[in-house]
Order: structure tokens, then sequence, then C-alpha cells
């Protein structure tokens, strides 16, 4: 059954591909690559949201309880969508080592979560972490398609990007990470499939950060520049 299920999620995931070739055929294959993944983390976002304040149970105090039928839903959903995008990856070498070992450790978590049938609570609210600068991240790189990232909405999306990072993978994650290994429900491969996924979290931290250094040197630069040209002209 579940095979079926996630066979039906990465099958979705290819039909809306192809819908986007079909429609976008003047842009380039990971222009609509990217269009899929957009659309995956709008809805996944959405989904888990909605599971974690409203549907329930709150992961932060039900870490390692049954799966419910929307947690499940979500999961396959996501675990369709990682197949499809890590084939993508493999097969036009778009990414490298560590989104591809972030990819194969998120699929690894989703399919024990699954297989387990409990700990959807903090999983979802995982891929809720994980997806929620997705959005974000596709727009940055459409804006540099066309020719806007260097503008004012290129800087707030970096700015928001950065900053939903450190506070909701990072800051809340860690909260998250505490909730799991305290409770007793989780089973350890559970709690090491976390820990997992805390650690790429900061190693995509630093990557962050090193790059907020350097633009934001950057713009003090051109600053700094555009200053001492007003000064000559006055």
């Amino acid at each position: 059954m579940l095979l079926l299920e996630v066979s039906c999620s990465l099958i979705g995931w290819i039909c809306l591909y192809c819908v986007f070739l079909l429609v976008s055929r003047q842009r380039s294959s990971e222009w609509n690559c990217r269009l899929v993944t957009l659309c995956h983390g709008i809805l996944i976002v959405l989904l888990t949201a909605y599971i974690a304040f409203i549907d329930g149970p709150w992961p932060f105090t039900h870490a390692g309880t049954d799966n419910t039928p929307l947690q499940s839903l979500a999961m396959v959903t996501t675990l369709g969508y990682f197949f499809f995008d890590m084939g993508w990856c493999v097969c036009h070498g778009s990414e490298g080592s560590l989104m591809l070992a972030h990819h194969a450790i998120s699929i690894l978590g989703i399919l024990l979560t699954l297989g387990l049938g409990q700990s959807g609570s903090e999983t979802c609210a995982v891929i809720f972490g994980s997806e929620i600068t997705n959005p974000l991240l596709q727009a940055r790189w459409f804006l540099k398609q066309a020719g806007c990232y260097d503008s004012l909405l290129g800087d707030v999306v970096d700015v928001l990007f950065i900053l939903l990072f450190a506070f909701v993978r990072v800051g809340m994650g860690t909260v998250m990470l505490y909730c799991e290994l305290t409770s007793a429900r989780p089973t350890l491969v559970i709690k090491a499939g976390g820990l997992a996924m805390y650690t790429l979290a900061w190693v995509f931290m630093v990557d962050i950060a090193r790059f907020a250094y350097k633009k934001s040197n950057i713009k003090y630069r051109k600053w700094l520049e555009q200053r001492k040209l007003r000064q000559i002209n006055q």
C-alpha cells in the first residue's frame, strides 16, 4: 500500500513537471523543475502548518505518537517529490553532495516514520521547517534569471530567507530536537535521524552566514563609494 501511494505521488510530480515543460517550452528544464519545487514548497508548507497548528497533535509535546492519516498524506506527498527531485538532480548534476545528502536523509527519515507508523507529528514539523524557506530560495533564483536580483526586492528576499532559516530551522529546530531526544516515545533510529537533519541545518547555516557576510560587505563598499561620489560632486 505504501509503495503504491508513494508511486502515485512520484507520478503526480513527474506529470506536473511534464505539464510545465509543455507550457514553457522556451524555458530550460531547470526553470520547470524549480516551478515544481516551488509548487511543492507552497503546498507542503500550508499542509504541514495546518497539521501542526490546527489538526494536531502538537509536535513539541507529542513526539513519537502514532501517525494520523493527514500526517501520512503529507509525508507521502513529500516523499514522492523528494524521489522526483533527487532523480532530476542526479541526472542533470545540478546539486552538490550536501543537497543530495539532505534529500537522502529526508527520504530515509520519512520512510522510517511511515514504516514504523509513529513520529509523524515531529516529522511533519521538520518538513515544515525545511520547506518554509524553499519558496524564497526559488524566488531568489527566478529573480536572478529575470535580471532583477540586484534590487531592493532581491535584498528583501535574501533577508527574509536568512531570518526564517535562522529562526525556524536553527532556533525552533533546536527546541524540536531537545523535545525529541528527551521524550521516551520516539525510537532511537528516529532520534538519530532528527540529529542528522539538525546537523545538516547547521552546515547550511554556516554557508548562509558566509553568504550574508560577503553580501553585506559588498553592499557596504558600494555605499561608501556612492557616498564619496556624492561628496565629490558637492
